[in-house]
């Protein structure tokens, strides 16, 4: 190679580095070239200059000529310098440094842009911060790179802040690069049309996009047409944009699709990107997007046509309403450029119209009134001879009141308001504190719209009008000119206003206003703010700077959002969440959570994800076992029948549960088992073997449609099998469920499915049911599961310096946490996550305060909530902490939650970047001796037990919940641990249910009788050396706890007698006079002390609760509420050898004092509740388990509610269930099916009839027992359980979550 060839290669090799110097790694354009150093003088203008060594076009960066920099002639807030690139520039980044040699910098300084020099839009950050930091010093420079970069060919930057020894003094740089479009201008009845190629092959994704600005509020902006008379179109409403569905041949009201962004009417540049794959869509609008599901008609629709600006009519080209006004830029449809087409008269895209292909703008100069101190004073202007005025403008808010116009009436000596009051336009004027003139026009005025207000006195007739078309106006006809001959008064008043010119009574005036005219003549805003017209304070001239705090909402969950100037709300009304942003459910995770809050059985609304995107869905919760069932319904749940028909092969169902899909699965998902019963009744019908090994029926079941299942209930997955082949028991050995025997019998398949991945039942198949004599019923039970695998999940931090990571908690704009924790320590952190700047940390600071600690870039904030009682009492404490953009706030327990208001426009977006640390911090200093439990973080469960097995120094999960929870168990119930919670034990109560809180009552009749046998003689009763005392010394009492509750109407009234083997006896009676009354016999060679209580009328239908206490010879009584009563007996005090304790009628009465025989003859009629004799609760017994305990019954004994203090008429006919109506026997050996489902009402008079035939024998049965029965004791008396009968072995069970223990229950023996 020679060395000219070698100068060529290394000249094009520098040339290639160069050139790839300039681009990224992407091959775009590194973007950060200076523009303004090389920019003459005149690029430069400012509101002042100090001196002309000060002038504005010294304010390079790094220059030192004339005096160093730019600075203003007073430094205050109305200031500003002004860069002129000379064309539509890309704007990355702004560099700012003070005037050499100096005192004068900046410390902070808003930015705004502008196309035209007029119209500016101030640069926000994504947290809406507007404000810049600048400088320290008068040297050093300070660069801010914009997080989105702006394109625009005028820049003005405003100080806030400088140093208070100097003044403003600027030099600054702009970096950035040249920025090229298209541009096409239309008017309102231009247009451009693109029609594609018929043989043009169609991409599976479609990409339209644009940018436009525009000063109207509405017009069609795009739309595309294809085939069979669909279209989508792209529309511009009241400043929003929708995407709108038109489908000729159905309606002509087009279907809306989304709406998106908000004051789009603003005459600034919007971007709009619209991308289509088959039915997905997604909607752009700035930096905000939205996806939409297309209808499914649109799977196969392909675009046509694409008007832009306007829908042709070729046969009008009259402009409307709905046309777009503005300038369209960069219009793309599918990289292809539509406008540079249109430039050069392709034939695919034709103008219509005056199209330009620039953009031609008005110049309509806005001012916006930000806060208190802000006016506009203007001259009032010069009346005709004839009193002729007008005053005009336009405006917009978001505020529902405020002072828009003021003025003197110096003739009259009276005022003039014109302000608005619940978002209408009043005009008021008054004299000497009197209203002589009011009117009133308008409404719904602060929605963010321009509306223009039109104030005329012509001719004496004074007339307001808003909007003109469609708005408002309002007429009088004052008997005194309305002529200002001072001065007019805009949004507010001077604060300092020495001659009481203007006066404000009402909220000052937040927003934007233009076009202003006095007398018809327009207003030079310009010419104020350069102080040549009129005067004005706080105000921003030439821009409106209203924000849309409610696009895109921060309100969650559907909450709806609504704003004033400054501050958005969210009503979360029926969201079923809380918060100020709607982000925290209401509602408690599981069945689970709320037992350990104490509810008790019934329908609850539960949110698995809590702040998650799945919503709440309504369940039952069944509380009434050890287990907390979650009972979710669907459509069929009852046992249904299945007749032959030779026409259908098979027989399909589905099931749609009463929980939308992503609900059910979550519900799954967390729980710890669930199951759903599966039951299929036959007679030759076979289930699932075939001779060809294919299953005659089979079931759906798992997430979405379901998969294929192939085996029954109480059957394990895939094994082909119902649970008697699994057990080996089937009816015929040779095949493995009982229906494939095909016999004429009634057969029976059922178990229960409890694999949760197969969960739940979605659709059931049934093949053999065509052949004739094949009958069926089948049922699938509702859908039950268990436990909470997310409410238990816990760790236990045994070292200050142990803890657990996880990834980076993100949580930008929401973040909710929450978690349970005890301890005997007095402080420690549970949670922290840092970040470069930002931090969240949740800590206890002392034995009883918690503090919520973050910093989102507005320095550190702290909330705190006190405990009145200590918090390291190892009992769990639950905690509660949420941060959104506009507040935060922390809840321990049930005290009142703390909150602290975010900043209206400060930072709020939460930047971590560590790992996040669980009961401890990075410097491994603070850490948390302690359980915590059930931490969820937005929603999301992290699974502590996992990371703590292999954590050193952490144990998985935290036992010892009867500390916390114990208390939940009233009425002498015992708290029993569980590894996952804790258990009331009731065993000892007189009382039943999940917390021992539900009564045991029961109804009496007079032949009542329920003896409970406290023990019996040993045999050595037939040895008669032994003593007495011997046989009966562990049966002596010293004293008695009783105590029960009772209603009735019966005077007198035994309540409840104790027998013992001495001919000793206690008896607690109502007398003939209505009063109770204590018998003690405790010497049988006495007679009884009575003991009477001076209670009144307890024979009066209402519940009273008596209780009784004997320690020796000292005996209370204590009635209901009432005082106690105290006596003393004279007999030894000790209640020898026990027999029986009896409630209603006494048949053994010989041993008894004749008086008292005679009342216990009588019987009980009425109804007996709780009844407790120190350790024994015989009712009980009596009726929840009469197998297993000493009691003889006889008569009829009704459980039911009579007990409750809610029971009003304990009388009347009650909603029992008898023990003869739990037969399933109806004859035929059918199974009882719900009788809407049957296939002939001939069947169902059929079944009718056979049940009364067997009730009736049964009644007979009963009466001949209970005759026979009540002769025996108790080791002969064995509940009455009706055999089924060998026709009809099935029972149509009532779902678990209709049936509770505290259902009424007739016992006949």
């Amino acid at each position: 190679m020679d060395l000219r060839t070698k100068r060529v290669a290394g000249i094009i090799a520098q040339v290639a580095l160069l050139l790839s110097s300039s681009y990224g790694t992407t091959g775009e354009e590194v973007c950060d070239r200076p523009l303004v150093s090389n920019l003459p003088p005149s690029s430069f203008r400012s509101s002042s200059q100090l001196s002309s060594s000060h002038a504005p076009g010294f304010a390079k960066l790094n220059r030192r000529e004339g005096a160093g920099g730019w600075s203003p002639l007073t430094s205050d807030r109305y200031q500003w310098l002004e860069v002129d690139l000379g064309e539509r520039t890309k704007i990355t980044a702004v560099a700012t440094q003070g005037r050499y040699g100096s005192s004068d910098w900046l410390i902070s300084y808003l930015l705004m842009f502008s196309d035209t020099g007029h119209n500016w839009q101030q640069y926000r950050q994504e947290d809406s911060i507007g404000f810049f930091p600048g400088n320290s010093n008068a040297d050093s420079v300070v660069q801010y790179k914009l997080q989105q970069p702006v394109v625009a060919r005028f820049l003005r930057l405003i100080p806030l802040d400088w140093n208070l020894s100097g003044r403003i003094g600027l030099r600054l740089e702009i970096y950035g690069c040249s920025y090229t479009s298209d541009v096409v201008s239309l008017d309102g009845s231009s247009s451009l049309v693109y029609r594609l190629s018929p043989g043009l092959r169609r991409t599976p994704r479609e990409v339209v996009s644009l940018k436009f600005k525009t000063l109207r509020n509405s017009g069609i902006l795009v739309q595309a047409e294809g085939q069979e008379g669909l279209s989508l179109s792209l529309e511009l409403e009241r400043g929003k944009l929708l995407l709108l569905l038109r489908d000729v041949t159905l309606s002509s009201v087009p279907q809306r699709l989304v709406s998106l962004g908000s004051l789009l009417d603003d005459q600034h540049w919007h971007h709009v990107v619209m991308q289509r794959r088959s039915l997905h869509l997604n909607l752009t609008v700035d930096k905000h997007t939205e996806k939409v599901q297309m209808p499914a008609k649109f799977s196969h629709w392909d675009m046509e046509q694409l008007s832009l600006g306007a829908v042709q009519s070729f046969s009008s080209l009259k402009p409307t309403r709905r046309n777009f006004h503005g300038c369209l830029e960069n219009l793309l449809y599918n990289d292809l450029n539509l406008i540079e087409l249109a430039k050069h008269t392709d034939r695919q895209v034709t103008p219509i119209g005056n199209v330009t292909f620039s953009c031609a703008e008005p110049v309509s100069v806005a001012v916006t009134f930000p806060g208190p101190q802000s006016f506009l004073q203007l001259p009032g202007g010069m009346a005709s001879s004839w009193g002729d005025w007008s005053v005009g403008f336009q405006f917009r808010t978001w505020n529902k009141a405020g002072l828009l116009l003021t003025f003197d009436l110096p003739q009259q000596g009276g005022v003039v308001w014109l302000y608005l009051s619940e978002a209408r336009l009043r005009l008021q004027i008054l004299k000497d504190g009197r209203v002589l003139l009011e009117l009133t026009a308008g409404s719904a005025l602060n929605d963010g719209q321009w509306h223009l207000v039109e104030l005329n006195s012509r001719r004496g007739r004074l007339t307001i009008t808003v909007d003109k078309e469609g708005g408002g106006t309002a007429h009088a006809s004052p008997s005194f000119p309305i002529t200002p001959q001072s001065h007019l008064f805009f949004g507010g008043c001077p604060t300092e206003d020495d001659s009481q010119e203007c006066r404000n009574p009402f909220n000052i005036f937040q927003g934007c206003m233009r076009l202003l005219t006095v007398d018809k003549q327009n207003v030079d805003l310009i010419m104020v703010q350069q102080k040549q017209l009129g005067n004005y304070s706080n105000l921003q001239i030439d821009m409106c700077g209203i924000i849309d705090r409610c696009s895109p909402s921060r309100c969650e969950h559907g909450g709806r959002c609504s704003q004033s100037w400054t501050v958005f709300h969210c009503n979360c009304s029926d969201s079923g969440y809380s918060g100020a942003t709607c982000h925290s459910s209401v509602y408690e995770p599981s069945c689970e959570a709320y037992k350990h809050n104490g509810n008790t059985s019934g329908h609850f609304c539960i949110d698995v994800d809590g702040s998650g995107p799945v919503k709440p869905q309504l369940v039952y919760c069944n509380m009434t076992e050890e287990n907390t069932w979650m009972v979710i319904q669907h459509n069929n749940t009852e046992l249904s029948r299945v007749r032959p028909s030779p026409a259908i092969k098979q027989h399909s169902v589905h099931f749609d549960y009463m929980t939308e899909e992503e609900q059910l699965l979550a519900a799954i998902s967390q729980s710890e088992h669930c199951e759903q019963e599966l039951s299929y009744h036959c007679r030759m019908s076979r289930l699932l073997n075939t001779p060809e090994g294919s299953p005659f029926s089979w079931w759906l079941g798992g997430p979405g449609s379901g998969h294929l299942q192939t085996y029954w209930g109480g059957a394990q997955p895939g094994s082909r099998q119902c649970a008697c082949g699994l057990q080996g028991d089937c009816v015929d050995p040779q095949h493995y469920c009982n229906c494939d025997a095909d016999r004429l019998e009634w057969a029976e398949d059922s178990g229960l499915l409890v694999h949760k991945e197969s969960l739940p039942v979605r659709s059931l198949v049934l093949g053999d049911v065509q052949r004739p004599g094949s009958e069926v019923a089948y049922r699938v039970g509702p859908l039950r599961c268990h436990g909470d695998k997310n409410f238990w999940n816990a760790a236990f931090f045994d070292k200050e310096t142990s803890y657990l990571h996880f990834p980076t908690f993100h949580g930008e704009l929401s973040a909710d946490i929450s978690f349970l924790f005890k301890t005997t320590a007095s402080s420690g952190v549970f949670l922290e996550n840092l970040g470069i700047k930002d931090f969240i940390r949740i800590e206890l600071s002392s034995s009883t305060q918690v503090v919520f600690s973050f910093d989102v870039g507005n320095g550190p904030l702290e909330v705190r909530v006190e405990s009145s009682v200590p918090l390291n009492d190892d009992r769990w404490h639950r905690v509660r902490a949420e941060r959104n953009v506009k507040e935060a706030s922390l809840r321990l327990d049930d005290l009142p939650a703390a909150t602290q208001e975010a900043p209206a426009d400060g930072h709020f977006h939460l930047q971590l970047n560590s790992q996040l640390f669980i009961g401890g911090t990075a410097s491994r200093q603070k850490g948390f001796r302690g359980c915590i439990r059930s931490l969820q973080l937005n929603g999301v469960t992290l699974d502590l037990e996992e990371r703590a097995k292999i954590t050193p120094g952490v144990q998985p999960g935290c036992p010892g919940h009867c500390s916390s929870y114990g208390s939940l168990c009233q009425n002498q119930g015992r708290c029993v641990e569980r590894a996952n919670g804790f258990h009331c034990d009731c065993g000892l109560s007189a009382y039943t249910g999940v917390f021992c809180h539900t009564e045991v009552s029961a109804s009496f009749r007079s032949g009542t009788s329920v003896s409970y046998t406290f023990k019996e003689p040993y045999e050595l009763m037939r040895n008669s050396s032994a003593l007495p005392s011997s046989i009966y010394s562990d049966m002596t009492l010293r004293g008695e706890n009783v105590s029960l509750s009772f209603r009735t109407n019966q005077s007198p009234a035994l309540l409840l007698y104790v027998s013992s083997y001495y001919r000793e006896y206690l008896a607690l009676l109502i007398n003939k006079h209505d009063k109770l009354e204590v018998r003690y016999k405790l010497d049988s060679s006495r007679e009884a002390e009575v003991l009477r209580s001076r209670g009144r009328s307890l024979a009066n239908g209402q519940l009273h609760t008596v209780t009784i206490r004997r320690v020796a010879d000292s005996v209370s009584v204590q009635i209901g509420e009432n005082a106690r009563e105290d006596f003393n007996l004279t007999s030894d005090g000790e209640f020898n050898a026990i027999k029986s304790l009896v409630l209603g009628k006494v048949h053994n009465s010989d041993e008894m004092d004749p008086d008292l025989a005679r009342l216990a003859s009588l019987g009980f009629t009425g109804c007996l509740s709780v009844v407790h004799f120190n350790s024994i609760s015989p009712l009980k017994a009596a009726l929840l388990h009469p197998d297993t305990s000493p009691v003889i019954i006889t008569g009829p004994l009704v459980q039911s509610s009579c007990g409750s203090s809610a029971s009003a008429n304990p009388y009347s006919a009650e909603n029992t269930h008898h023990l003869s109506d739990q037969s399933g026997s109806v004859g035929s050996g059918q199974p009882l099916v719900n009788a809407i489902r049957t296939d002939s009402a001939l069947i169902g008079g059929v079944i009718a009839v056979v049940i009364f035939v067997i009730v009736t024998g049964l009644a007979v049965t009963a009466r001949f027992l209970y005759r026979r029965k009540e002769t025996y004791r108790n080791q002969d008396v064995k509940e009455v359980k009706q055999e089924d009968s060998p026709d009809f072995p099935f029972n149509n069970q009532t779902d678990s979550q209709n049936v509770s223990s505290e259902n009424p229950k007739e016992y006949f023996i």
